[in-house]
Order: C-alpha cells, then structure tokens, then sequence
C-alpha cells in the first residue's frame, strides 16, 4: 500500500497551540530548505486559521522576522514577504507588524534584485496602508522614486524588445505593471493621509505621465492618486502648471466609471483656484460635465456607482459658476440643474449639491 503524501514545500507542524512556536524554531536553522519549508507551513496554517494569526502577531514572533527579510536567499526574503502579507490581510496584523521593527528592513525590499521579491513588499505596503498609517509617510519619496524609475525602465526597455518573443514580453509587462499598480495604490493611501510629502517628490508630474498611458489599471490608479494630491492648494497649483487638465477632460469620456469619477474629482479642486477655472473654462468642459450631470437615471446599483461623479461634476459646475463667463453658460442651462435640485426621487446628496449651484448661478449682487 503506497505511503502518506508529503508536500516537500512543507514542515510538519506540531499538534494545537505548539505548531506556531515549533515552525519559528525552524525559521532559525541554518539550512535555507527548512527555512523555506518551515515559512510554507506558516503561510497555510494563517491563511486556513485565524487564530493562528492572533498568535503571531501577539506572541512576540514577529520580531523573529526581521533575520528572515535580510535573508542570503531571496526565496526565504520572498517568502517571508508572502508570510506578511497574509499578516496583514487582518487589522491587528497591520497593527502588530507597523509597531515593530521590521518597516526599515521591508522598506529596503523595495530595491530587492527578485522582482516576485519587490512586489510581495509591496503588496504588503498596500495592506498597511489600509490604516491611517503615519509610519508609512517617511517611505513615500521612495516609493515616488520607484515610479521614476519604473519610468526610466520603460525608456531603457524599448532599446532591447526586439531581443525577445512575445510570450516573455507580455509576462514582463504584466509583472511589471503590477508592480506600478501596487506602487500607485500605496502613495494614494498615504496622500490621503498627507499629501505633501508626495507633491515634494514631483508627484503630480509622475502621475501624470501615467495618465496617458494604455492600460486601463493605470489610469485608475493615477487618476486615484492625483486625486489625492489636488486636495491640497499647491496639488491644484500643479494640476494646472503640468497642463494635466486637457488629458484630465478627456478622462471624463473614459469608458471606465472610476476612472471618469478620479478625473471630475480632481477638476472639482483644481476649478476652486482661479487658473483652473480660466483652463476648464478654455477647454470648454461645462458641456461635458453637464452631460454626466444629465444622465438618465440607471438601475440602483448602477446610480450608486455614479453618485460620486455627479456629486464631483455638480461641484465643479457650482465653481465655475462663480466665473462671470461660467455662469453665463450654466444659466442657459438652468432646468437642467433647477430640475435635478427639486426631484422627489433624487438622493438627497445629490439634491443638495444642485441646489447649491442653482444658488451659486442665479447670484446677483
């Protein structure tokens, strides 16, 4: 009779409450396949059980970590990454791992030679940067670095594509991409939190560039992260100095809603300062804001995705009205508005906001 099935990728793991403090035993060997083994059975045991999470990140383990992420081996440095990331798929692994020791060595990751290694750093960045995570704002000029040189590769990379099959250059560009997807997601969370360090590191000019790119990915979160930066005056001052706003009025026309929503959020901001107003006024952009302002009602959950972008392109009407040329354009376009103000089935939100611009355009002194 054939014997029990082994999974060689796998230590055995120790009966209850002693199978977490057994496998970090192991992590201390010398040999890299038990260390390797020993993480394999890590990542299981917390992915299938919860618990086992509780114990890691409150059993004093997590420190341990620290050796493995400097690890010779960049199988065990990947791994240990994978073993993170499942952490911190759960708030008090988020919260264990940005009070302990290991951000520095994670952080230094991002430079790593293995690019599976890079981007298990970074998804773990993503993670963390689910809470308002202070910690992680010392990291974002590096990571605005990363995206120069994400940058820079492309450039570098056009030189040589003739070198390789069509199979290997899709594989890399779909790492590749996934990489500055992960990169684009984390600086978007942290400018929420703060966006000034980003805008110190030529934020608005890098993003930028990724708004004319093909990939729908990339548009969302470029268009997210940009988003985040206009909040503050000097983002909107930037907006209009990088002439991002002609690409940023295309967006609005983009097939892809959260895209469409990113895009009227950041015009909403940058209209606010008088050099947005006058550009968007130049582009000619009251029409198409007020053609997504217009739109028939959808289904439910379709108008509750679309809530967002209304509400952004009622706003940004509601300063352009503010300009004497705005409001003379909006108020040949006042049922529009007065209509969706006073609908009884509107959301209330939504009827706010147009009755503020209904306000904002009938003004007089």
């Amino acid at each position: 009779m054939a014997g029990p099935l082994v999974d060689s990728t796998r230590a055995p793991v120790a009966f209850g409450r002693r199978a977490v403090p057994k496998l970090f035993e192991d992590l201390l060997r010398p040999e890299a396949d038990t260390r390797l083994r020993a993480l394999g059975s890590l990542c299981n045991l917390i992915h299938h059980d919860h618990e086992r999470v509780y114990q890691t990140s409150r059993g004093g383990f997590m420190e341990q970590l620290k050796v493995l992420l400097e690890d010779e081996d960049s199988s065990v440095r990947t791994k240990t990454c994978e073993l993170l990331h499942l952490l911190t798929s759960h708030s008090m692994g988020r919260q264990a791992l940005l009070s302990s020791s290991l951000l520095p060595p994670l952080s230094q990751l991002l430079d790593d030679s293995s690019p599976s290694c890079r981007r298990s750093v970074l998804r773990v960045l993503d993670r963390l940067a689910l809470l308002p995570a202070e910690a992680l704002l010392p990291l974002v000029p590096k990571l605005m670095l990363k995206l120069r040189e994400e940058e820079q590769k492309k450039e570098q990379k056009k030189e040589k594509e003739e070198e390789k099959d069509e199979e290997e250059k899709k594989e890399e560009e779909k790492e590749e991409e996934e990489e500055e997807v992960l990169l684009l997601s984390t600086i978007t969370s942290c400018s929420r939190l703060d966006a000034l360090p980003a805008l110190a590191s030529d934020g608005v000019s890098l993003l930028g560039c990724r708004l004319s790119q093909r990939s729908p990915n990339l548009h969302r979160e470029a268009s997210a992260a940009l988003l985040s930066l206009s909040v503050c005056e000097d983002g909107r001052r930037q907006v209009c100095e990088e002439e991002l706003l002609p690409v940023l009025v295309d967006l609005l026309q983009d097939q892809d809603l959260e895209v469409q929503t990113n895009a009227a959020g950041v015009i909403m901001y940058t209209v606010i300062i008088t050099a947005g107003k006058r550009r968007c006024l130049h582009l000619n952009v009251v029409p198409v804001l007020l053609d997504l302002v217009s739109r028939d009602k959808e289904e439910e959950e379709e108008e509750e995705r679309r809530k967002a972008l209304v509400l952004y392109s009622l706003r940004a009407l509601t300063a352009l009205a503010e300009s004497p040329v705005g409001r003379v354009l909006l108020l040949e376009q006042l049922p529009l508005l007065v209509r969706r103000s006073e609908a009884e089935e509107e959301d209330q939100d939504i009827r706010r906001a147009a009755q503020t611009a209904v306000r904002v355009v009938t003004w007089t002194p």
